[in-house]
């Protein structure tokens, strides 16, 4: 025991009891108290030019003070600063499909060259991730509606050295329907012109990795039933008709943000055919 007590003048007597002041932002939402008035209320308002801020109380009266020293925040002494201006989003560095990003340039004069897909659902994927590319190269991708007419399409199209097409193509495999169309109009005439590549998959749909939409892996649906509404069945969504086709399409492509999102199979694929149809 110190008998006569601690001494008074030991540490930092100077120090008032409520703290020193620490600067704090006087972000919008934050209730204070201005000492001298006592009044208490939510900071409403900030003019950084007037240096200002504007307190409203419990009554919805408001009242305006200059920012700096003599407030309570929580009971404590602060100095009101004007908060930070939040730093505007850097724009991407990168395409979705991990191009380096090229920021307001225009898009280019369409090529004579395009790229064939089977089906809309191939498009929307291509452009989703692949937009930003093929309309720096000024490339159009035009889907077929299915590949049974794909010698057709390049009969009217009449692919030439300045006039390539890429064409990606479902389940191009081994024995497969897509492969003896694939291997015949390579044979044709126009032929080395055109393009042909594809991805094992059964539809563009399984190019998107299963975990994207909750899956461990996408599930294997009998001959004897629909790939899509198989799929749709399995997952639980509504599949009666081609409007809910559709809208199970648009969910599982809202799951896609970039390459990243997609099977190697089908990226190396779209890759080699915007090379094909964009270097001479």
């Amino acid at each position: 025991m110190d008998r006569y007590g601690t001494d008074v003048l030991s540490g930092d007597w100077k120090v008032p009891k409520r703290g020193r002041a620490v600067e704090a932002p006087a972000d919008l939402g934050l209730v204070v108290e201005e000492v001298t008035t006592d009044w208490c209320g939510e900071i409403v308002a900030v003019d950084r030019d007037l240096h200002t801020l504007t307190l409203e109380d419990r009554r919805n009266k408001r009242r305006t003070f200059p920012l700096g020293p003599g407030f309570l925040l929580e009971g404590k002494p602060v100095i009101l600063t004007a908060p930070v201006r939040a730093a505007a989003p850097k724009a991407p560095t990168r395409t979705a499909s991990g191009s380096v990003a090229v920021h307001d340039a225009k898009a280019r004069v369409a090529r004579a060259s395009r790229i064939f897909v089977e089906g809309r659902h191939d498009a929307e994927l291509v452009e989703k991730v692949w937009g930003d590319d093929l309309r720096i190269e000024g490339v159009v991708v035009e889907y077929l509606g299915g590949v049974d007419d794909l010698a057709d399409h390049l009969v009217s199209f009449k692919p030439g050295p300045e006039r390539k097409v890429g064409v990606l193509v479902d389940h191009l495999v081994r024995g497969s329907k897509e492969s003896r169309i694939a291997d015949a109009i390579a044979r044709s005439p126009q032929g080395q012109h055109v393009r042909i590549v594809g991805h094992p998959f059964v539809d563009v749909w399984q190019a998107v990795k299963p975990d994207r939409i909750g899956l461990r892996e996408w599930p294997t649906i009998p001959r004897s039933i629909e790939w899509k509404k198989g799929v749709c069945q399995h997952l639980g969504w509504p599949h009666r008709d081609q409007a809910d086709i559709a809208r199970a399409w648009q969910q599982i492509l809202s799951r896609v943000s970039s390459f990243a999102d997609l099977e190697p199979e089908l990226l190396g694929r779209v890759e080699e055919l915007i090379d094909f149809v964009t270097v001479d």
